[in-house]
């Protein structure tokens, strides 16, 4: 009978879990609480899994007193990601998005999964951001030389090969490459004790290194936000100087024209009235000589 509740629990545990397969009722309220972003508040959301969330725990001054949220869930995979970043991102309207992604991928804790279907889903979560208007920081995976859930996979290559594509698509499409990698790996291309008991989930000495990397990713992003606007802004100014300029060389041109008018219809005039003047003096002469002539005839 006890084997049977087991059982039964387990399969009531397993059914909830492959209902909310991307786990989304997990920040669902505290998203609710949050709301909207404060005027000129710089908010950024941490997108990840297990390495981010552990972030919040093993070196939790790092967000406070400041505008980041951190929405990572352990185990996650980028699909899973994919399907909460509307919900967890886009709609607490972050001026920023640190997306750190890719590890339980090639664990294959979800599945199978190609670089390229891996990469391909990072790069759909920074095209919703962009065209929400989010400024995005995509986070090369950390360095593993292995996972000590599921050994024997060895994932340095393929994180490696994994970072270069990301690295490629984030400098072709104007974000910004947040590369905790090159600080962190070791000469077997894993991340040493130091930095992770377990070389996989980093320790307070790991987030340290992590730290101000982020921070100099996430001034960047919105820098480059900021200097965006600049540029945009100076190109209309300069499009309305040109448009003044082009106004005023025309009405200049108008006053010209119209002062070249008046002067060809007042030459126009001093003609007719000449020649009207001329007619007179003929006429009144040519009456004086008929005159004349009449009265030396009587």
């Amino acid at each position: 009978m006890k084997s049977v509740l087991v059982f039964f629990s387990m399969f009531i545990i397993a059914t909830s879990n492959a209902q909310d397969w991307a786990n989304l009722e997990q920040f669902k309220i505290d998203n609710a609480k949050i709301g909207l972003p404060a005027p000129n508040e710089n908010r950024v959301v941490f997108m990840g899994n297990s390495i981010t969330i552990g972030w919040l725990s093993t070196m939790p001054e790092f967000f406070e007193g400041k505008p980041y949220i951190n929405r990572g869930i352990s185990g996650q995979t980028t699909p899973q990601m994919l399907l909460r970043f509307r919900q967890d991102v886009i709609a607490l309207q972050p001026k920023v998005v640190v997306i750190l992604a890719g590890t339980n991928d090639i664990a294959g804790n979800t599945g199978p999964s190609t670089l390229e279907m891996i990469a391909d889903n990072i790069k759909s979560m920074a095209e919703l951001a962009k065209a929400h208007g989010i400024k995005v920081v995509i986070s090369s995976t950390l360095p593993a030389f292995d996972y000590p859930w599921k050994p024997g996979l060895e994932p340095a290559g393929k994180i490696i090969a994994l970072n270069k594509i990301l690295k490629e698509y984030a400098d072709q499409n104007g974000h910004v490459y947040l590369d905790y990698f090159s600080a962190m790996a070791d000469e077997r291309k894993g991340l040493p004790k130091k930095y992770a008991n377990d070389e996989v989930h980093p320790t307070r000495l790991g987030y340290e290194i992590m730290a101000p990397l982020a921070e100099a990713a996430i001034s960047k992003a919105k820098n480059y936000a900021t200097y965006k606007d600049s540029v945009t802004n100076i190109g209309v100014v300069q499009e309305m100087a040109n448009q003044r300029t082009n106004y005023e060389v025309a009405q200049k041109q108008i006053e010209v024209d119209a002062l070249n008018t008046q002067k060809r219809n007042q030459r126009h005039i001093f003609i007719a009235m000449s020649i009207i003047a001329g007619l007179t003096i003929i006429l009144l002469i040519t009456l004086f000589l008929y005159h004349r002539a009449t009265s030396k005839k009587k």
